[in-house]
Parts: structure tokens; C-alpha cells; sequence
């Protein structure tokens, strides 16, 4: 037979009928088996010594089957009673922690580089050698191209040449024009003699001014067949190996390399309507510092990591919402030292949200869920478990916010909310969390 500990006092009691009524019928079943054996067997044993002992024997049979019924409810009743004395089961508790923290607002980021180039050739021709290695940090300057500069080089020296004859003959001139001035005061030739040798002056100095341009043009050429890195950063892989001939910048330039800027480094990042009119909100209240014109700190977190690794400061806030998200595009700029985030990675950038406030804070393990509710269990003064709803804030410190329901004194279970039972009583041990005493 099972007992059913759990069940009512009133259903054991039910029980008790039912089975003193199964008993009752047994009794009933076993006489009429017992006559029928009487009046075939009666004749034999009616005349011996025992005469009348089996009739006696089958109709007492009930009587100790009836007897451990009654026993076994018995020991169900005295298993239950025990069970209902046993000690409340033990659970540990802790006080909330007070402390003074600030909300941060959570978005995806994705990081791009302040500065990204395409290398691409200036000046057209073969490429003579590659002068980097492919994925290597360059620094402003360092050379990365080498085209072949003979032609180029050819062009100098014309246009050195045609500087010098434009030189002579602006030396020339300024002689002619120097003679005439002495001449005309003694009427040897006459003024439009003057003017005209004036006027060939100019014109040779206007073509030395030609040549000496078309020199620098023809030397900036032999200069651009050194193709140097203009910013410090990474470089890509090289696009075009030696041998191959380039388009210049009077075609389509060939592209080479690319390179992009590591440290700092702006991460994007979508604010959505709501938060930006929150944080709007505590701006127009003096309760938060404006981006725009605050360089407000963030947090990022890194694909894989727990916690932030990185902080930076606020760099940029766009001038409308996208009307297709309905978000705010924001940037934020941080440093990188040890250069290890690449544009185009991901992150989780934590934006400041408030002006710091106290607040209560308890672990995660402590808050249970009710269909849509938050709820957590405090003991109360007489040992008594009670279900208190609370409203929880963001996490701070490995600690949840809790806005409202609780007090500073109230006793948490943190530990054992499985044995706890709302209105039965627990024995509760105290424990510390947070660093702080509960």
C-alpha cells in the first residue's frame, strides 16, 4: 500500500471509510465461499474431532486482514504527522547593497578608420620593385612603389635646358632694354625703340617663368615615381607586381595599395529615437551633459569579451534622423595603442545614460520571474517567506539595479529560492556579496 503524505488530513480520513467498507464486503465474500465449502465437505468433518473448526477458521480470516488496513493507515498518519514537523528548510539571505551608479545606454557599434587612402600611381610606367611588405604597419613616408623615373628623368633635362635659354634671353633683353634708356636721353633712338625692348624683357621673363614651371612639373614626375605612403597605418596586400605597367593620373589611375589609420579609431553606432528624446530630456534638465557639445565617455566591448576593454569619448553626433530607421548615426573615437581593433570590426559600445544616483542592487540569482513580472523573495521578521515585485535597472558591477520593491533592510534570498515557499517559514543564514557586508 502507497501513502499519500502530501494529501489533506481530510483525505486520509476519506480513505479510512472506504477502505473499512472494502473490508465489510471482503467479509461478506469470504462467507459465502466458506458455506459453499461447508455443504460440500460438511458430512466428513461433521462426526470428527474437529468438527466445525474450518467454518470458524475461514470466517475469522477477515478479522486480521481488516487489522492491517487499520495498521498500515495508521503508520500513513504517524509518516505524515512527521513530515509535517520536519525543521524549514534552510536558505541564505542578503541585504541589498547601496551605492551610487549610473545608467549606460547599450548599441551595436562597428569600428572604421579615421583616416583610409588608396595608393594609386600619379605618374604612368613600369613598376621597377614593391617596397613593402603585404599587411605591414607604414609609416608616413616610407616607400612602397618604385616606377621606372628614365623617362621622366629624360624630361628633366629638357626642361632644365629650356629654362637656361629662357634665362639667356631674358639677360638678353634686360640689356637691350637698359642701352636703350641710355640712348633715348640723347635722342640716338627714339622711345618706341624703348618700349619695344621694354616689352621683349617681359616677354622673356614670361618664358623663363614657363620653363621654370615646366622644370618643376618634369621633376615632380620623377618624384612621383617614388611612391611613398601618406598617412601611418596598415597596409593591404600589393595590387600590382613588378613589371607591369601603370596608368598615371592623366588616365585612370592604377590602384596599388590601400592603407588605413589605426590609432585612434571612430566607431558608428545607431541611437534609436527613444533614448536620443530620453537623453535629450535629462540634457534640457541639467541631469545629463549634451554630446554634442561634451565629449561624454563611452565603453566598448569587443566581440567575445565580457566586459569593456576600451573607453573612449563621444566625437559626433549626426544632424537628423535617419527617417528610414528612425535612428540617430553617432561616433565615437578611441584609442588603440596596442592596435588590436581593424576597421570593419563589431563592438558594443556603452553610452553615459544619467547623472549618477544611489540605488539598491542585488545579484541576478536573487530575481525569479512571474509570467511578466520581476519578483524576488524577502524574509520577513517571523522567519516567513513573501514574493515582493520589484522594477530592475541595468547591470553595474556585476549587480542589477532595483528601481523599486525593495528597502535597504530587507532580508533577499540568494541563495535556495527552490525550497523557499511563499508563507512557510525558512531558516534563513546570512551572507555577504558585492564586497559588502549584507
Amino acid at each position: 500500500m502507497r501513502c499519500q503524505n502530501e494529501e489533506p488530513r481530510g483525505s486520509i480520513s476519506k480513505a479510512t471509510t472506504q477502505l473499512q467498507s472494502s473490508i465489510a464486503t471482503f467479509e461478506v465474500v469470504q462467507e459465502t465461499e466458506v458455506s459453499a465449502i461447508e455443504r460440500t465437505e460438511y458430512s466428513a468433518a461433521a462426526t470428527g474431532p474437529n468438527r466445525g473448526s474450518f467454518r470458524r477458521l475461514a470466517r475469522w480470516d477477515g478479522a486480521p486482514i481488516g487489522m492491517l488496513f487499520a495498521l498500515a493507515l495508521a503508520g500513513c498518519d504517524e509518516r505524515a504527522q512527521s513530515q509535517a514537523a520536519a525543521p524549514p528548510p534552510p536558505v541564505t539571505v542578503a541585504q541589498p547593497v547601496k551605492r551610487t551608479v549610473t545608467d549606460w545606454d547599450e548599441f551595436t557599434g562597428r569600428f572604421e578608420a579615421i583616416q583610409e587612402v588608396q595608393v594609386r600611381a600619379r605618374v604612368g610606367g613600369f613598376v621597377n620593385s614593391v617596397e613593402f611588405k603585404d599587411g605591414a604597419i607604414v609609416h608616413a613616408g616610407d616607400l612602397l612603389y618604385v616606377i621606372d623615373p628614365r623617362p621622366f628623368e629624360a624630361v628633366v633635362l629638357q626642361a632644365e635646358g629650356q629654362l637656361a635659354d629662357a634665362r639667356a634671353k631674358g639677360e638678353l633683353a634686360k640689356r637691350d632694354l637698359e642701352r636703350g634708356l641710355t640712348l633715348v636721353q640723347t635722342s640716338a633712338v627714339s622711345e618706341q625703340v624703348v618700349d619695344q625692348r621694354r616689352q621683349a624683357l617681359q616677354a622673356a621673363r614670361a618664358a623663363e617663368t614657363q620653363a621654370e614651371g615646366a622644370l618643376k612639373a618634369a621633376q615632380l614626375n620623377v618624384e612621383f615615381t617614388h611612391v611613398v605612403a601618406p598617412i601611418t597605418g596598415r597596409v593591404s596586400r600589393h595590387l600590382v607586381a613588378p613589371g607591369n605597367l601603370v596608368q598615371g593620373s592623366e588616365g585612370s589611375a592604377t590602384l596599388l595599395t590601400s592603407i588605413v589609420s589605426l590609432d585612434p579609431i571612430y566607431i558608428y553606432f545607431d541611437v534609436d529615437e527613444a533614448t536620443y528624446l530620453k537623453n535629450n530630456k535629462l540634457w534640457f534638465e541639467g541631469k545629463r551633459p549634451s554630446s554634442r557639445d561634451t565629449a561624454n565617455p563611452v565603453q566598448v566591448t569587443l566581440t567575445g569579451e565580457t566586459k569593456s576593454s576600451h573607453e573612449g569619448k563621444m566625437d559626433f553626433l549626426d544632424n537628423r534622423l535617419d527617417a528610414s530607421t528612425g535612428t540617430l548615426r553617432s561616433r565615437a573615437i578611441i584609442p588603440d595603442h596596442d592596435l588590436s581593433i581593424l576597421p570593419g570590426q563589431f563592438g558594443r559600445v556603452r553610452l553615459i545614460g544619467s547623472s549618477p544616483y544611489e540605488a539598491l542592487l542585488m545579484p541576478d540569482t536573487a530575481i525569479a520571474t512571474d509570467q511578466s513580472r520581476k519578483i524576488v523573495f524577502v524574509v520577513k521578521d517571523d522567519d516567513t517567506v513573501e514574493a515582493r515585485g520589484v522594477e530592475l535597472g541595468p547591470l553595474a558591477e556585476g549587480l542589477r539595479v532595483v528601481r523599486t520593491g525593495l528597502k535597504p533592510d530587507d532580508r533577499v534570498i540568494i541563495d535556495g529560492i527552490q525550497r523557499a515557499r511563499v508563507g512557510a517559514k525558512v531558516a534563513p543564514k546570512k551572507a555577504e556579496f558585492g564586497g559588502k557586508k549584507s
